[in-house]
C-alpha cells in the first residue's frame, strides 16, 4: 500500500507548464517529491510566466498612478499621501497568505510606490545631515530609492528648504528613546507654518566600519552620541585606540575611508556610500535605542483611523496651569504619547508644551478637548495630524 502511495505521488503534475491565475497558483501546494532537472526547468518557465504578468500589472498600476498625479497636479496636490501610502501597506498585509513576510512586502511597495511618485512629479526630499547619516536612512526608509535626496547642513535648512519650495519634504529627528527630544525640531515648528505629514521609527545600530581588522584600528571617529551609546563596547575591544568626534557618522565614515588605520562608528548606509566594511556589527551597548523621525510638508495628512495629533500649546502663568491643559483630555478619553515643556523664547520663564495624542484632529473626541482647552491656554497650534507609524522594529540596519 505505501509503495502505491508514493508511485501516486510521483505522478501528481508539479506545476502548470503556464499560470493564467495567480491567486490559483498561490492556492497550489508543491509536492513532496525530490525536484528533477526537467521538474525545475518547468519551475523556471513558470517563474518566467509570473514575471511577465507581474511587470504588465505594475505598469498598469504605474499608468493610473500617473493619471492621478494629473488630478493631484490640478488640484495643486504633491504626489506622497502618508493616509493612501498605509491604506496600501494594510491592504497588501491584510491579503498575504506566504511564503513571504508582510516586511518583505512592505520593501517591495515602498519601491513601487517611489517609482511612482516620481512619475507622477519629480519629488525632492530634505533630510538633516549628509549622505549615509541615520537621517537619510529614514528618509530612504521612508521614501525608497526613486525620489531626488537633499541633503541639508542642519535642521533649520531642512524646514527652509520645504517652506521656500526648494524640497517638497523634509526628514528631522524629533526624539530618541535614550537621549529625549531634538530641540531645534520642536523650536522650528514656531517659525515655520509646516506641518507634520507622518513618523518614523528607525532603530539605531551601530557598527564599527574600517578598511582594517580591529586590532589594527588606532583611531576611531564619530559623532559624541554614538561614542556614548557604544561606550562599553568600545571599553572591550578598543580601550586604547584614540577617540575623535566629528559632526556625523557620514563624516566618520568619510575619514575611515581615507585612513586605513582608521574606524567610524556608524550605519550600514554610510558603509555602503563611502565603501568602508564593517568589521563589528552592531556595537551599541542597548538594543532598544530607536530616533523617531518626522515628515514635514505644507500640509497635515488625512485621516485614517489610526492616528497621532501634535500639538503646541502655550498655557498661562497661573497656579495648576499645567493640571488645566491636560485635564480636557482625560475627560475625553484621550491618550497622551508624549508631553515636553520647551522655552517659549518670547519671554523669559514662559513655557510651550509640545504634546503627542493619539487619534486625529478631525475625531469627535480630539475636537471637543481641543474646544475645552481653547479659553484656557494663551496660544494653541495643531502641529499635524498624521498616520501613527508601527512602533515594532524593522529590520536590522
Amino acid at each position: 500500500m505505501a509503495k502505491k502511495r508514493q508511485k501516486a505521488r510521483r505522478r501528481a503534475p508539479l506545476l502548470p507548464a503556464a499560470v493564467e491565475d495567480t491567486a490559483q497558483l498561490a492556492e497550489q501546494r508543491l509536492p513532496e517529491p525530490e525536484v528533477t532537472d526537467a521538474d525545475l526547468q518547468t519551475l523556471r518557465r513558470t517563474i518566467d510566466v509570473l514575471d511577465a504578468q507581474i511587470v504588465r500589472l505594475i505598469n498598469q498600476r504605474a499608468a493610473c498612478a500617473r493619471r492621478i498625479g494629473v488630478i493631484k497636479a490640478r488640484a495643486g496636490i504633491k504626489p506622497y499621501t502618508p493616509s493612501r501610502e498605509i491604506e496600501v501597506y494594510r491592504r497588501v498585509a491584510a491579503r498575504n497568505a506566504g511564503p513571504l513576510p508582510n516586511e518583505a512586502f512592505r520593501a517591495i511597495y515602498r519601491e513601487i510606490m517611489s517609482a511612482t511618485i516620481a512619475l507622477e512629479r519629480p519629488t525632492r526630499v530634505a533630510y538633516f545631515g549628509q549622505p549615509g547619516t541615520f537621517a537619510h536612512l529614514a528618509a530612504h526608509t521612508k521614501f525608497g530609492s526613486s525620489v531626488e535626496y537633499i541633503p541639508a547642513h542642519d535642521i533649520r535648512d531642512v524646514f527652509l528648504a520645504v517652506s521656500r519650495g526648494r524640497a517638497d519634504y523634509g526628514v528631522v529627528p524629533i526624539e530618541n528613546s535614550t537621549e529625549g527630544g531634538v530641540n531645534q525640531s520642536i523650536d522650528m515648528f514656531g517659525d515655520t507654518r509646516l506641518k507634520i505629514a507622518s513618523e518614523i521609527y528607525l532603530p539605531i545600530h551601530h557598527h564599527l566600519l574600517s578598511k582594517s581588522p580591529v586590532g589594527s584600528v588606532r583611531v576611531v571617529y564619530s559623532h559624541p552620541q554614538p561614542f556614548a551609546q557604544c561606550r562599553n563596547w568600545l571599553i572591550g575591544n578598543l580601550r586604547h585606540a584614540e577617540r575623535r568626534e566629528v559632526g556625523s557618522t557620514a563624516a566618520a565614515a568619510e575619514l575611515a575611508a581615507k585612513d586605513p588605520r582608521a574606524a567610524a562608528i556608524a550605519g550600514s548606509l554610510a558603509a555602503d556610500i563611502y565603501k568602508v566594511p564593517i568589521v563589528a556589527s552592531h556595537i551599541e551597548d542597548s538594543p532598544d535605542n530607536i530616533t523617531r523621525f518626522i515628515v514635514i510638508a505644507e500640509r497635515m495628512s488625512e485621516r485614517t483611523g489610526k492616528d497621532k495629533t501634535s500639538l503646541l500649546l502655550s498655557a498661562r502663568d497661573e497656579p495648576g496651569a499645567l493640571l488645566h491643559l491636560l485635564r480636557p483630555f482625560q475627560s475625553h478619553g484621550i491618550n497622551l504619547t508624549r508631553i515636553e515643556s520647551r522655552p517659549s523664547k518670547r519671554r523669559a520663564w514662559e513655557y510651550n508644551f509640545f504634546i503627542d495624542l493619539e487619534g486625529h484632529v478631525e475625531d469627535s473626541q480630539v475636537q471637543a478637548a481641543l474646544r475645552d482647552l481653547d479659553g484656557q491656554v494663551k496660544h494653541m497650534e495643531v502641529l499635524g495630524s498624521y498616520p501613527a507609524a508601527d512602533r515594532m522594529p524593522m529590520r536590522r540596519h
